[in-house]
């Protein structure tokens, strides 16, 4: 099934066939087939509507807040944050970036800084840099009038679905940059948030350094989706 979703024979937002034609493709029980979706649906790669069917994750706005963004006011809700770009470049991909992408040093590469903010308080610096060979023709323009979350642009428009991402955490010191964006000094303490996410088949996409002040927003990962 996997292997069938990375070949886009079945689409986000569609349906995937019945368990009776699946079972019959598989050579398995009705049993088995189950317990197979019931895994894609808590990775959230699968979605049961009840009396509908089950549907192929796309990349909608609440899927993106609740499975792909961790920050939150302190003890409130998390809110949708207010996205402002800042820039885009080609680039080559240092050492550590074709550690991260599984790519040569030298590389073509993407870089997009955006800022986020929460309640009118920036909250986020983000620097993510993405392999030129997945987006190709990906440019400023492109990137500045998206018309909803990066993750929708990957899969709109270059066929990209991010279904996982590992995010690592640490105490770090601000950037002058991205202390500036924040409203912080040089050097005061921040949260550095380092991300790898995937697609189909463990192939990572996207290496994100985030900058997060924490003066009113804090780190909150839950394992499922939120209603």
């Amino acid at each position: 099934m996997m292997d069938a979703l990375a070949r886009d024979e079945w689409r986000p937002g569609e349906t995937i066939p019945s368990e009776k034609r699946l079972c019959e493709r598989f050579g398995v029980s009705v049993g088995t087939l189950r317990k197979a979706i019931d895994t894609l649906a808590k990775a959230h790669i699968l979605i049961r509507h009840q009396g509908l069917g089950t549907f192929v994750a796309s990349h909608s706005r609440p899927r993106h807040l609740f499975q792909f963004f961790n920050l939150s006011p302190h003890e409130r809700p998390r809110t949708y944050p207010d996205v402002q770009f800042l820039s885009f470049a080609a680039s080559k991909a240092d050492k550590l970036t074709a550690e991260k992408l599984r790519l040569d040093v030298g590389s073509d590469v993407f870089e997009i800084r955006n800022l986020l903010l929460m309640e009118h308080h920036p909250v986020s610096v983000d620097i993510l840099t993405l392999p030129a060979e997945l987006f190709h023709g990906m440019n400023d323009s492109i990137v500045r009038n998206r018309p909803g979350t990066l993750y929708h642009l990957y899969l709109e428009r270059y066929g990209v679905n991010v279904i996982r991402i590992d995010e690592r955490v640490r105490a770090a010191a601000a950037p002058a940059a991205s202390a500036k964006l924040l409203g912080l000094k040089t050097g005061a303490p921040i949260l550095e948030i380092r991300r790898i996410a995937f697609s189909f088949n463990q192939q990572p996409v996207e290496w994100r350094i985030s900058h997060v002040n924490t003066s009113h927003h804090e780190y909150v990962h839950r394992d499922v989706l939120e209603n």
